[in-house]
């Protein structure tokens, strides 16, 4: 008998996979604080035998690397990528023992990267499982745009021909177990359910439902921006990423908070927007600890840029140290805990900005006021309706081109009212007065706004 685990990593949108027999199993596109993956291996009682990496990652650093040091596994990265630490290459066809009569072989599946290898978990010879990395995801794949952008159509065509060589080679009932798909930028769309099989993705998944040239032609029209700190992913994980440090950080008091927004520092509030809002230190930013919050801070922070933490309690601290080390924000430079009365130096008050819904600036025209409408949302999602008369900046870019923020109020809105908060903050920081829309866009059209197609 087998099992296979699945561990999933909510902020970053991807997921694990630790699968075996009695004695021993195998890790899947491990992420970078491996503790949790031994964790799970300790639970299940098993020795981890291999470590897989399914291609050279672009949106997380792997654990990769560590995982194998630490337990003494076999590092299996596909032979076609170019890293600079020993490891066991893996080709087209290679099969490595987990447990007994339990293997794990090997499927070239270029598209998602040149060397993108999926791997098929056999028992007695029978394929019971396939992880298909960022090759055949949950209705839809992997993007093809992350490596070079003349290699994208290429890819996208490789990509298509490997989703119908997993079909081929596969039976309908084997489950497909993908990284991405689940919020990851990785993927060309968004997963469609939270599992799936051969069978399932044959009937709907449009790798395997469209002629290629269709299917490329929409795949590339559809691509969505790409994170800034993939950047920088790609050559930290070809390099061979380093241990982890997970302890706690230096405490800052309130005056060395201060000093360190004087300095240029980033200061990261990881509160709620609601209670940002209604109280924070002047200058700092707010990146939801419940929200995307290694997703949009590497995003948007200069790349190497200090970043203080700032949160209610030391587990905050903590859950976000460890989100952010699986982006390459290895170590907070400060951290604290408490509120903005413990952040504020003697004498200062906490600064605050409100907020509203989409009915409220729907009663601000109405009463002939003409606030900026700054919408933060995404190209994509802005060609699907957006509010007339408003300016477009997504929250990605927004630190950079806050001069062509018009002068006046702005309210400033996104698609639920988390990016929108970042983005506030980060209007608030620079001295602009703003209104937070904490709404759903569906909202606008319902509160009397003129909602209009197109960019």
């Amino acid at each position: 008998m087998f099992f296979a685990d699945t561990l999933e990593f909510e902020g970053l949108g991807n997921r694990s996979h630790l699968a075996g027999g009695r004695e021993a199993a195998v890790v899947v596109d491990p992420p970078r604080d491996i503790d949790q993956v031994i964790a799970a291996a300790a639970r299940r009682g098993v020795r981890i035998a291999l470590v897989a990496e399914t291609h050279v990652h672009n949106d997380y650093v792997s654990g990769g690397l560590e995982l194998a040091r630490v337990t003494g596994a076999r590092y299996l990265v596909p032979a076609g990528a170019h890293v600079a630490f020993p490891r066991t290459p893996v080709a087209d066809g290679d099969t490595h023992t987990v447990d007994g009569a339990l293997t794990l072989r090997a499927v070239a599946t270029p598209g998602h990267t040149p060397h993108h290898t999926a791997y098929v978990l056999q028992e007695d010879g029978r394929a019971v499982a396939v992880f298909t990395g960022g090759s055949l995801l949950i209705g839809t794949v992997g993007r093809p745009d992350l490596v070079e952008p003349r290699l994208t159509e290429r890819l996208a065509r490789a990509q298509h021909a490997s989703a119908h060589r997993l079909a081929d080679e596969l039976a309908d009932d084997v489950p497909v177990l993908p990284t991405h798909g689940f919020g990851s930028f990785c993927s060309s769309a968004p997963a469609e359910g939270d599992t799936t099989t051969i069978g399932r993705e044959r009937a709907r998944n449009e790798a395997l439902t469209l002629d290629v040239d269709t299917f490329v032609a929409r795949m590339l029209a559809g691509l969505d921006d790409v994170p800034a700190y993939y950047a920088h992913m790609g050559p930290v994980n070809a390099a061979g990423p380093a241990p982890v440090d997970l302890s706690p950080p230096a405490t800052a008091d309130a005056g060395q908070i201060a000093a360190r927004l004087a300095a240029g520092e980033w200061v990261v509030d990881l509160r709620h927007r609601v209670a940002f809002s209604e109280g924070h230190v002047a200058g700092s930013l707010n990146f939801e600890g419940e929200g995307k919050l290694a997703t949009y801070l590497a995003w948007l922070i200069p790349w190497g840029k200090p970043v203080t933490l700032l949160a209610e309690t030391p587990e905050e601290i903590a859950a976000a140290q460890r989100e952010l080390v699986r982006v390459g924000i290895d170590r907070p430079a400060a951290a604290a805990t408490g509120g903005p009365e413990q952040w504020v130096r003697e004498g200062e008050e906490p600064a605050s900005f409100p907020r509203a819904v989409f009915a409220d600036l729907a009663a601000a025209r109405s009463r002939g006021d003409a606030p900026v409408v700054l919408d933060v949302r995404r190209d994509s999602e802005r060609a699907d309706g957006h509010v007339e008369g408003s300016v477009h900046i997504p929250v990605h870019a927004l630190h950079g081109r806050l001069a062509e923020v018009p002068a006046g109020e702005v309210w400033v809105h996104c698609a639920g009212g988390m990016r929108a908060a970042i983005a506030a903050s980060l209007l608030d920081a620079a001295g602009r007065r703003v209104v937070a829309v904490d709404d759903a866009f569906d909202a606008a059209e319902r509160a009397g706004l003129k909602v209009l197609a197109g960019p």
